[in-house]
Parts: structure tokens; sequence; C-alpha cells
């Protein structure tokens, strides 16, 4: 099975940096072949990648997403004959659109080829000016991304990198997205970003699993499955198909006949991403609050986010029970929150996000 990862990204981004991180730390010991296209320049960065043991095809007369289309396709067909490597690495011109790229590397897909990450890399200082800009080529490669890495974010007013992030969610709100120096992740946690497995959707979900079918008491409340005898927190007995008309579970909802609901209609999921700094009290303080019952039940806290000891504050949160920490940095602060009734603006506010 082939991988095709994409790294799209305007013109001076750091793409090829970003490769060389991967390469280096997240793809060892497998088959590689990158995929060079330069908008009507020689690759320089080909030396590099040999010698690191990657096989580089560059094709410079123009951008993967117009002239070269066709070339593209076959050549694409040609290495995955040729080499049968475990993953191919696309760099596209700076200027290619990055739907164009993917659809190409659509045409080749089948039973022994895949098309793996879609990453958009950014600088983080030039978001406003470029999308104001190149905005049809820009906005393209945000908006197809599946993950949005953001570089040189340590060079530039917290501000402007807020601004910067705010105007990359309006273009796509469901990539993972990057802020943290490179220097600071490992290539590991780079590829679980570009790969899914580390965005503020695939952490709610994970917390999500955790609650589904679960009142804050522990016991479960499963679609067509019975209990002689079931408790809430609430302290009320609910009896299979006897109706307690003031039954409540802890989430605030109804438990009649067969007290059939979805784990959707009880639990409430909310999060969102920040580069805001906290530091250990703050956290705490905050995780102290939501005891207090004034922002709905709350049955899941966890997150990571920035500190200004450059160390990142960890944190989970079960009702009465606090565990806060200094670790290793985070692709992006990330605060999650599961519970029901919950006052999302107050939580917000209590994070002041």
């Amino acid at each position: 099975m082939t991988r095709v990862d994409i790294f799209s990204g305007f013109l001076g981004a750091g793409k090829t940096t970003l490769i060389k991180k991967m390469i280096q730390e997240a793809y060892r010991g497998e088959k590689l072949v990158l995929i060079e296209n330069e908008f009507g320049e020689i690759g320089i960065d080909g030396g590099f990648l040999q010698d690191a043991g990657i096989n580089i095809k560059e094709m410079n007369s123009g951008c993967i997403c117009c002239s070269l289309v066709g070339d593209f396709c076959r050549a694409l067909s040609q290495v995955i004959t040729e080499y049968k490597p475990d993953r191919i690495l696309i760099e596209p011109s700076g200027v290619g659109k990055l739907s164009d790229v993917v659809s190409s590397v659509m045409k080749v897909t089948g039973e022994d080829v895949v098309l793996g990450s879609t990453v958009a890399v950014v600088d983080a200082g030039k978001v406003k000016v470029y999308m104001k800009n190149f905005g049809e080529f820009y906005n393209d490669q945000i908006e197809t991304a599946g993950a949005i890495i953001l570089s040189r974010t340590d060079s530039i007013p917290q501000s402007k990198l807020d601004t910067a992030v705010e105007l990359l969610r309006q273009h796509n709100d469901a990539a993972a997205l990057v802020t943290t120096p490179w220097d600071q992740l490992t290539g590991s946690q780079l590829l679980a970003a570009m790969e899914g497995n580390d965005s503020l959707s695939a952490e709610l979900t994970r917390l999500a699993q955790e609650q589904e079918h679960h009142c804050g008491c522990g016991h479960h409340h499963e679609e067509h499955h019975h209990h002689d005898e079931e408790h809430c927190c609430c302290g009320h007995h609910h009896e299979d198909h006897h109706h307690h008309e003031d039954d409540h579970c802890c989430c605030g909802h109804h438990h009649g006949e067969h007290h059939h609901h979805d784990a959707k209609e009880v639990f409430t999921s909310w999060g969102v991403e920040t580069t805001k700094k906290f530091t250990e009290d703050d956290i705490q303080n905050i995780l102290k609050e939501l005891d207090s019952g004034k922002y709905g039940v709350v049955l899941r806290a966890k997150g990571i986010v920035a500190s200004d000891s450059g160390k990142w504050v960890h944190f989970d949160y079960v009702p009465e029970e606090h565990n806060v920490r200094l670790g290793g940095a985070g692709i992006i602060g990330k605060l999650c929150v599961i519970g029901s009734n919950l006052d999302e603006a107050a939580v917000a506010a209590l994070f002041g996000v």
C-alpha cells in the first residue's frame, strides 16, 4: 500500500523545512519518494534529500495544477510502479491550488494507492496580506487542507497570531491546526496532527465516547437494554416500563418508558482551540469553579495550554478530582469540556477564550 501525502504552502512558507523534519523524525524506516515541483525554477534542496536516501523526481517546467496535470499523473503512476514506496511526499509549487493537486492524485488512487495527508504550510505573519492579495490560490490551499501547520509563530505578536488563527478558521473550521513552534514538537506529533488524530474534534470525540451512554453516576443507559434496577445520580429509582413523572438523570433529561435517548441528546461537547497562555494556578482555579454547579453538570474536562514558562499545562478533570501538571508542547492549545445542560458561554468566559 502506497500512501500519498501532499505538502502545499504558499511561496516561502517553509514546506521544505517541514518535509526535512518529517523525514528525519517521523518517516524513518519507510520507503519514501519525494516528488518536487517548482514554478519555473530548479529545486534547490535535492542534494539534501538525496543524501537522506530519498528518491526525487523533479518537474521544473510548470506547476502541477495547470500545465503539468497530465504529466504529473503519468509521473506519479510511474513512480509507484518503479519504486513501490510506502509513502510518496508531494511538494507542489507554492502558487499551485491544493484542490487541483488532490484531484490529480485521486486519478491514480485505488486498491494499492491511497490519498493520505493534505497539508497547508502557512507563514503566520502573512495570512492577512496573502488572503487579501492572492485569495484565489491561497484560500484554496487553506480550504482543502486536512491540517494547517503554521510557521514562524514565535516571531509575531500574540495579537497577530490570534488574528491569523481566526482568519484561517473562517476558511477551514475542521482541519487540525498547529500553532506551536516546530522545534517544540516531535515529528510524531506533527504526523498525528496531519493524519487527524490530534485535532480538537478528535479529542472531543474521544471524551464523548468515554461518556456515551453513561450518567454522572456511572450507570449505563443503553438503547434497547434494560436493567431491572437503574439509578441516576439524582437518587431516584427508574424501573423498566414504569413512568416516574419527576425522575431525571443528572443530565436533566427525563427517563420515561424504556429510558431510550441517544448520547447526543444527553451530553454536550464544548471545545475550543486557543493560543492563550495560562499558569497552573489559573487552571486549578478554573477547575475548582467547574465544581460549583454554575456551569451545568460537568462530567469531564481535559486540556493542554501554553504557559509563560515555556512548559505546557496539561489538565484532566472529573468532578472533585483535578489533575494539573506541566508537560510537553501540544500542536495548539486545546480546551475540552463534556457535560449536560452546559452553559457554554459561561464556560468560555471562565477560561477567557
